[in-house]
């Protein structure tokens, strides 16, 4: 029951993004505005949480909110097609991280095996969403076009999985030192069976054709680099140039386009958006 409550209250909360609704927040407001006030009221909730302004800047939503106003109605397409397929694939774009854990029995319903694909991966038992298997197909696909070779290392890991192996890191390095670069059980991306791990996992990486094939060309599948370098103020963990989650094309757009490239900003506003638009 846990579980199937989460997937409902993750695909409610921005399902109602995706009906293209315009009401007017009151009387003698035209629609377009009120999608603006709200939105700019979503974005300013976000950032005054003290954590969140701290660590970005006064800038930031200053720059964002300039860029929505810019572009409102680009900005309101990309909201509302991400926000549709998450909400048709069960909760997509839902927020993980170490303030928004996941239930210990929460297992996406949908996984399928890279066995049943042909995508190079490190170990024989990996499995990921099927909207996200297939959109890494197609990444795969444009990334051999281009003479590069993507391999898959890490994909779904359960809550007792990761539990195991934050507790390894914890003990190498002390749990302080182990949070900076392993998610606690619950709070890993990877358990919501959206993100990929690719080979090898090191800050290598980022040196190797697929590590600068991925970064320049990923989003146009629909991922994100989630822990960006230089960012660990804002996204709680180091720099992995290996990790990308699935956050719809519509919503890697969003992204790069009007949240300055950080997952973490437009996760946050599309929960918060979604609670307050018109």
């Amino acid at each position: 029951m846990q579980r199937k409550r989460f997937v409902l209250v993750m695909a409610s909360a921005l399902g109602a993004l995706s009906c293209g609704g315009t009401s007017p927040a009151r009387a003698g407001i035209a629609p377009e505005d009120a999608r603006v006030a709200a939105a700019v009221s979503a974005l300013r909730g976000i950032f005054a949480e003290a954590a969140l302004a701290d660590a970005a800047g006064p800038d930031t939503a200053g720059a964002i909110e300039a860029a929505i106003r810019a572009a409102p109605d680009r900005f309101f397409e990309l909201v509302a097609a991400a926000a549709a397929e998450s909400a048709a694939e069960g909760g997509l774009l839902a927020i993980v991280d170490k303030a928004s854990a996941l239930p210990p029995d929460y297992e996406p319903g949908d996984l399928v095996s890279l066995n049943d694909y042909p995508l190079a991966a490190t170990r024989k038992d990996l499995r990921i969403r099927k909207a996200v298997a297939e959109a890494a197909l197609r990444m795969d696909a444009a990334a051999r076009a281009d003479g590069v070779r993507l391999q898959f290392a890490s994909a779904y890991r359960s809550y007792e999985y990761q539990d195991g192996l934050f507790k390894r890191y914890a003990a190498s390095y002390g749990e302080e030192e182990a949070s900076r670069f392993s998610a606690r059980p619950g709070k890993s991306q990877h358990q919501l069976g959206t993100a990929f791990d690719f080979a090898p996992i090191d800050d290598g990486f980022a040196e190797t054709k697929a590590g600068a094939w991925t970064k320049d060309n990923a989003a146009r599948f629909g991922f994100s680099m989630s822990y960006p370098e230089g960012m660990e103020p804002i996204t709680g963990y180091v720099w992995e140039s290996w990790h990308f989650r699935y956050v719809t094309r519509a919503g890697a757009a969003l992204e790069r386009e009007y949240f300055g490239g950080v997952q973490r900003y437009m996760l946050e506003f599309l929960a918060a958006y979604g609670k307050a638009a018109p």
